[in-house]
């Protein structure tokens, strides 16, 4: 398939789980929307809606019983997992985990990705080139004073901005971010939604946010999708969100309004 403006598409895509009970449960229905390259689309729905399994569609871990996935111009349909492999090298995820080596100090976690690709690559390892990248990383998510602590002596918050460098560090094509203000407290959520938007206005790569949040999806996306009981309720621009008057869009829209919601602050 040839060069298209998206980097990635969904088209009529369909996924169901078989239950323990028996039966079957359509997670995704027929949804479809694009994400262009160097745009930044979150992927908002309350709990349950799909949002995790369309994101697990994106990287290849799930195929759909109907419909089509379109990432960097390759259907992924027929990919086997060699070819989704070598794609997944051109993708970063940002796990709500972290997904840190706990053994490895923040500095070391960052410089994984590189020593991965070099091995892979079977090139030479330049440990200055390394160093400098890991330090200039590290800096640019306002955590080179950390570099040598270990994960689990930092925040979750903290560990998802060195998983945000970690991801930086092998140069991907496109970043998907899996609930990043989630489990952290609103000002460690305003620091996160403030440095992924600085890295968007920086690098301009392409990003999918998968979130519940509001306020984190109105401020960093270019457009935004919405899942409602699988179905795409709403995509379009945050001026046509915010004009929106469907009554699923209204409802979760007014979240942002609630009592004691403050408006995040870039740094």
């Amino acid at each position: 398939m040839g060069q298209t403006d998206n980097f990635i598409e969904f088209h009529q895509v369909t996924k169901s789980f078989f239950l323990a009970e028996g039966g079957q449960q359509i997670v995704l229905e027929e949804v479809s929307f694009f994400v262009p390259r160097g745009e930044t689309v979150a992927i908002l729905g309350r709990s349950g809606v799909g949002k995790s399994v369309t994101l697990k569609h994106i990287i290849g871990f799930l195929k759909p019983d109907s419909g089509r996935v379109i990432v960097a111009g390759r259907d992924l349909s027929d990919y086997d997992e060699e070819q989704l492999s070598e794609l997944r090298r051109r993708i970063g995820l940002v796990f709500q985990s972290g997904a840190l080596f706990d053994s490895l100090t923040v500095a070391e976690n960052v410089a994984f990705p590189l020593r991965e690709r070099a091995r892979l690559d079977g090139a030479e390892l330049d440990e200055e080139e390394v160093e400098r990248r890991v330090h200039s990383l590290l800096e640019t998510v306002d955590l080179d004073e950390y570099a040598d602590a270990m994960p689990t002596d930092l925040s979750m918050g903290l560990r998802r901005a060195v998983a945000i460098a970690r991801a930086l560090a092998s140069e991907p094509d496109c970043i998907l971010y899996d609930e990043p203000t989630t489990m952290v407290d609103p000002l460690m959520a305003q620091m996160i939604t403030a440095l992924i938007l600085r890295l968007k206005e920086r690098f301009h790569k392409t990003s999918v946010v998968v979130t519940h949040d509001v306020r984190l999806a109105e401020r960093v996306a270019d457009r935004l999708v919405m899942l409602h009981q699988g179905r795409v309720a709403f995509f379009g621009t945050p001026e046509e969100w915010q004009r929106s008057n469907q009554p699923e869009v209204e409802s979760f829209r007014s979240l942002d309004a609630l009592p004691g919601a403050q408006p995040a602050t870039s740094p």
